[in-house]
């Protein structure tokens, strides 16, 4: 289903791409932004200037966020890359405030839904990650902090009509993806398994989260359990099921929204 989410995704974001923001000058976030720029006044296709710089980021990423992430970010990346280079750039309205409108909320829908299936367009979106999960703040804030320098360039090389409706673009992007991806949002996670060193080395391997471990003993049957405690963001979710069903496929999980967390959130600081 990851797969599927992070195709759908990226194929969204090419169409409002090349339908949308690309035919007014419009521009998107990051290095996606740069590479229309690219597109638009040199003869080299988006398309492959998206791919030539994300390559760089990808690496880091790899090292820092681990491989699954990174294998759909390529998936991702390389979609939207062949996706640019193939669909014509047709404008689907004439108008350049409304197709800013919908081409910055297709634009999030996109990037929110690979979000969402653990994987990421690439470009600043690599950047914002690493930084949403040291430093804990919405990635959707993150984004749009990062993408003031493409208002500017789009600014200069255009106009400031164009400038102001990458502006309206990527606001609506940042808030769409924040809508969608919800990463802010914290969970708890009490497992209850019968394989609780198995399932704490798994999990540390895997998650940047820290994990508290006590010993139970089931009522019924009286046999000793682990109970595994953490707190994730609503983005690792779905990840973490996954982590917990490789191991023991018949743990106990409960997860329940969690409306605050004091001190630090991160492994380093194990709770």
């Amino acid at each position: 289903m990851q797969i599927i989410g992070v195709i759908a995704g990226s194929l969204i974001v090419v169409v409002a791409f090349n339908l949308f923001l690309i035919p007014h000058a419009v521009l998107s976030s990051g290095l996606s932004g740069i590479s229309m720029i690219l597109g638009m006044i040199t003869p080299l296709n988006t398309g492959l200037a998206n791919f030539l710089l994300n390559f760089p980021l990808i690496i880091v990423g790899y090292k820092m966020l681990g491989k699954k992430f990174i294998m759909n970010t390529v998936i991702s990346v390389v979609i939207i890359s062949v996706g640019l280079y193939i669909v014509p750039v047709l404008p689907i309205a004439k108008d350049s405030i409304l197709s800013s409108i919908f081409g910055g909320i297709l634009t999030g829908l996109g990037v929110g839904i690979v979000f969402r299936s653990s994987g990421s367009t690439g470009g600043f979106d690599i950047i914002g990650m690493i930084v949403s999960r040291k430093k804990d703040f919405p990635i959707g804030v993150l984004l749009s902090g990062m993408n003031a320098v493409v208002i500017v360039i789009s600014g200069f090389l255009f106009n400031w009509d164009a400038a102001l409706n990458t502006l309206v673009s990527i606001y609506l992007t940042g808030k769409v993806v924040d809508t969608i991806y919800t990463d802010h949002a914290k969970l708890t996670l009490m497992i209850i398994t019968d394989k609780g060193e198995e399932l704490r080395e798994h999990l540390l391997t895997n998650l940047y989260r820290g994990l508290t471990i006590m010993d139970g003993i089931g009522a019924y049957s009286n046999d000793k359990r682990n109970i595994i405690i953490t707190v994730i963001t609503r983005y690792e979710l779905n990840e973490v099921k996954n982590l917990i069903a490789e191991v023991d496929s018949c743990a106990f999980v409960n997860i329940t929204e969690t409306i605050e967390v004091m001190g630090l959130f991160h492994r380093k600081n194990r709770f």
